[in-house]
């Protein structure tokens, strides 16, 4: 479950461009040592390395429980509520300029045009994004992402793989991943250490924000790992879809082309 909070996990600049490399190499080589070792068929189809990302994801929960939840529990006590909202604000706007450009390539005009007018009331009257005016207002959030984008042009989202530090994926949103970083303007800044500092304050605002619920879902699931990657799955075709999907088809068939 912890994949979710892991999504946006970075180093400095260089360093995480190294480890992410890194990391998604020996994934690959993982999983096509896992291909040609194990013969067995996968139950779920869009999952057919199943057995190794459940081991990259015992991996991340390790660092959850030993650096993340550590810290995002302390920051939850430490920093006030109102202090902590605006921080999450601030991320949130920022997140809505990639959103924005990523709406429009999806020829979505409405998203497009609420997205255009958050970003100008959250900016200019929310003292750089730190009130949510917007929502206050009515406008709804539209976030979008180069996978999605992909996926709504009709990229396949082949299958579901979980990624060293970065959480639940598929090869098209994996692929994604190098795009949506650059558009991510928290990462803009000249200076690595200032880039540094505010990676490290979003990751921990993430998690803070998840702290009940990822406790939530490891209390209720019998099976945390098959919950995480269904509820992944659904909801990134219930938002290439504007949460309204066709209608899927039976696992044997999704062999065909793992849907988008």
């Amino acid at each position: 479950m912890t994949m979710s909070v892991l999504f946006t996990a970075a180093a400095s600049s260089r360093a995480q461009r190294g480890l992410r490399g890194l990391g998604l190499g020996l994934l690959l080589v993982m999983l096509q040592a896992c291909a040609a070792t194990a013969p067995v068929a996968a139950t779920d189809p869009r999952d057919p390395f199943e057995a190794v990302n459940r081991k990259v994801m015992g991996f991340n929960d390790g660092v959850d429980a030993a650096v993340l939840k550590p810290v995002a529990k302390t920051y939850a006590q430490v920093v006030p509520g109102m202090v902590r909202t605006g921080v999450r604000n601030f991320f949130g706007n920022l997140g809505d300029v990639w959103s924005l450009a990523n709406n429009a390539a999806q020829l979505k005009p409405r998203a497009t045009s609420d997205t255009a007018m958050r970003i100008g009331m959250n900016t200019f009257l929310g003292f750089g994004g730190l009130f949510d005016l917007a929502t206050d207002y009515g406008i709804p959030k539209h976030k979008a992402d180069f996978g999605l984008t992909l996926g709504y042009w009709g990229v396949p989202q082949g299958p579901y793989v979980v990624l060293p530090l970065l959480g639940p994926s598929t090869l098209r949103d994996a692929a994604a991943l190098p795009l949506d970083i650059q558009g991510d303007l928290s990462r803009q800044s000249a200076s690595s250490k200032k880039r540094n500092a505010a990676l490290a304050l979003k990751l921990t605002d993430t998690r803070e924000g998840l702290l009940r619920i990822v406790d939530a879902v490891k209390e209720a699931s019998l099976d945390p790992y098959t919950f995480t990657r269904d509820a992944y799955l659904q909801k990134r075709r219930n938002d290439i879809y504007d949460g309204n999907p066709p209608m899927e088809r039976n696992f044997e068939d999704a062999d065909d082309d793992l849907g988008r």
